[in-house]
């Protein structure tokens, strides 16, 4: 079978292979000849791989939307990027509700545990945010999701895209980390890529059901990275890092287990059910 029909068939697999692949192969083309020499990877290897790795879910989805679906399918795909006319409280979920819990996190570790978590403000993240939000979720979002949740349903398309998501990140975290963080690597990545990330995609999730709108898909998730970025102590242990990073993950997963219970898992409030017979 050619390969293009076959894609055809199977876009959402077809969409993950092709972002895995230009992530991951740019990212080794990078740091991989480094690494397999034994050599430590510097600031600049990890901001080359890093963007080209942006291009992996970017490419895929507009690539694959042209496939599947044509001009029509890439005019929809940006037009929800341009949705913004959305209630006040939409705005303030996406670019608050992450700040605000690591603020929390890291301001009650200092109080409790060492001054060493205290937040600071790194200004490249604001940039670092903005690109990550911006370009992953023309692909998570733009294209798989929406094809996931009609095959799988909105809360396994959900979990199935965190997983994903999250995995998606093995090839830069391996290779610029695993020498830094020695025995804390594996940890710190489940802490940080699986069970945070599944928080956030659930809140990202239920922000875009609720509003149609992959711009505040791309607002959740930058929001998300940046103030990770902007605000994470920068002069901290592997230890503490990943001690941070996991009682992040799971203060994430308080504001999505109150929207589970609150809308349920198709994270949008159900009209009440007739009982007149």
């Amino acid at each position: 079978m050619k390969i293009r029909p076959l894609m055809q068939l199977y876009p959402v697999t077809s969409y993950f292979v092709l972002a895995y692949l230009i992530s991951w192969g740019s990212s080794f083309a990078i740091g991989g000849p480094k690494f397999l020499r034994g050599e430590l990877l510097d600031f600049e290897d990890a901001m080359r791989m890093g963007s080209l790795m942006l291009a992996g879910p970017s490419i895929a989805g507009i690539a694959m939307t042209y496939l599947v679906d044509g001009k029509t399918g890439l005019r929809n795909l940006f037009s929800r990027m341009l949705k913004w006319r959305v209630g006040l409280r939409w705005y303030a979920a996406a670019l608050l509700i992450f700040p605000a819990l690591i603020l929390g996190v890291l301001w009650t570790l200092t109080a409790f545990v060492s001054p060493d978590f205290a937040p600071t403000f790194f200004a490249f993240g604001i940039l670092g945010g903005l690109l990550a939000g911006f370009i992953e979720e023309i692909g998570w979002m733009g294209f798989a999701y929406p094809r996931m949740e009609t095959k799988f349903g909105t809360w396994h398309a959900t979990i199935y895209l965190a997983l994903l998501h999250g995995s998606w990140h093995a090839m830069v975290g391996y290779l610029w980390e695993a020498s830094t963080y020695g025995v804390y690597w594996l940890p710190r990545f489940i802490a940080m890529w699986f069970v945070a990330m599944m928080a956030m995609r659930i809140l990202l999730v239920w922000i875009y059901s609720n509003t149609g709108s992959l711009l505040f898909a791309q607002l959740t998730h930058a929001s998300s990275t940046g103030f990770l970025i902007i605000l994470s102590p920068l002069m901290i242990s592997p230890a503490n890092e990943t001690l941070w990073y996991a009682v992040y993950a799971v203060i994430l997963w308080i504001p999505a287990a109150i929207m589970i219970m609150r809308f349920g898992k198709t994270f949008v409030r159900q009209p009440p059910q007739d009982t007149a017979t």
